[in-house]
């Protein structure tokens, strides 16, 4: 089965940009960036072990999008007449993809974490992921809570606040599943999360998993 079968079988498109979430106009840095952050949300290393071997195709598949999009020649071609050089020996499916994702995104650090949640959090980016967010799933909290960066449940009134302001200034839609969300899913959402003490180091890994879809 060629890349762009796979990309709809597993991802639900065979548009190579739509997979990685960019616009077909995109940077070479969106399109890294766009890599990046999806390829964090099924990395192998981030499920747990019945879940892996799903992972591991997935992250092989985002890994051989990212080697055509980030080719000149590869991207023109599929720029230009919608097809993948197969052949190609930056697609071999037998590639070492996590080395080669870990030669392009080197280790982040508890402090660079850190100093980045500071200037994000009330910044210009932060309300704008949020937006963007809420158009994503729209309007449904438990994704919006789950996507937004640096976002932990007592954020919640804060970021609930940011998306009625911009509602009320016609910036985004009222979409029904946030403006009529049930007391019932605002309760299950809370104890979902109450009833969840993950351990330090889980809630290291996950901020350095959110920190790192903007370091680059």
């Amino acid at each position: 089965m060629g890349l762009l079968e796979l990309c709809e079988q597993v991802f639900g498109t065979a548009d190579l940009y739509q997979v990685l979430g960019v616009r077909r106009e995109a940077s070479d840095g969106e399109v890294r960036r766009g890599y990046h952050k999806v390829s964090l949300q099924v990395h192998p290393d981030r499920v747990e072990e019945d879940q892996k071997e799903d992972a591991t195709r997935r992250f092989q598949i985002l890994g051989r999008v990212y080697a055509v999009l980030s080719d000149k020649e590869q991207k023109a071609v599929y720029d230009e007449q919608g097809t993948v050089d197969e052949d190609s020996a930056g697609l071999n499916q037998d590639r070492d993809w996590d080395a080669y994702w870990r030669l392009l995104f080197k280790k982040i650090s508890l402090e660079d974490i850190q100093a980045f949640e500071k200037t994000y959090k009330g910044s210009e980016e932060e309300l704008n992921d949020i937006k963007q967010a809420y158009l994503d799933f729209k309007g449904d909290m438990d994704q919006i809570m789950e996507s937004v960066l640096c976002v932990q449940y007592t954020d919640e009134p804060r970021i609930r606040n940011i998306i009625q302001k911009a509602i009320e200034s016609k910036e985004i839609p009222a979409y029904s599943a946030f403006v009529k969300e049930s007391k019932q899913k605002m309760n299950a959402r809370k104890r979902r999360v109450s009833s969840v003490v993950p351990s330090t180091s889980q809630l290291l890994q996950k901020r350095v998993s959110l920190y790192s879809q903007r370091r680059k």
